[in-house]
């Protein structure tokens, strides 16, 4: 059995990342040797979020373990606090941004499936995102750009 203490994990920072989404993370699936099930670790800074608007083809857990974090749905806005669990389901109805408004840092788990490839829907800039085994093939488009089923083939 691996472990993970997660009190002792350092989330890594991606200095490419642009100001508003200036996020610690950390993929805990493959460090406690996940198969079928993706985990991140996330640590985000005071007025950064992890991530753009977006839902996803698999169902994600979040759980909040430090600080108060904004969370933009569908119907709106919520503030979880340490200790809030919730589920954003696969599709538009699960659509989510996960932001710090706060003064103090907040850390977070997300869980879910780890089914490739896998899609990501982004509303509000109109992009669709396509992650495949290996990333050898992901794509990251405007639905604008979308082509017809038969486009080029002969």
């Amino acid at each position: 059995m691996k472990k993970l203490n997660l009190d002792d994990a350092q989330p890594e920072y991606d200095e490419t990342d642009p100001e508003g989404y200036r996020a610690g993370q950390l993929k805990v699936g493959p460090l406690i040797g996940a198969a079928t099930m993706a985990g991140g670790y996330y640590e985000v800074p005071p007025g950064q979020a992890n991530c753009p608007y977006h839902y996803e083809s698999d169902e994600e857990w979040l759980l909040v373990l430090e600080g108060r974090l904004t969370v933009r749905h569908p119907e709106g806005e919520d503030v979880l606090e340490a200790g809030d669990l919730v589920c954003f389901p696969a599709g538009p109805e699960g659509a989510h941004k996960l932001t710090n408004n706060g003064d103090a840092p907040v850390r977070m788990l997300i869980v879910s499936t780890a089914n490739l490839p896998a899609v990501a829907v982004y509303p509000d800039s109109d992009k669709i995102g396509v992650w495949t085994p290996g990333r050898v093939d992901n794509i990251m488009v405007r639905r604008e750009s979308g082509v017809d089923y038969y486009d080029r083939e002969t």
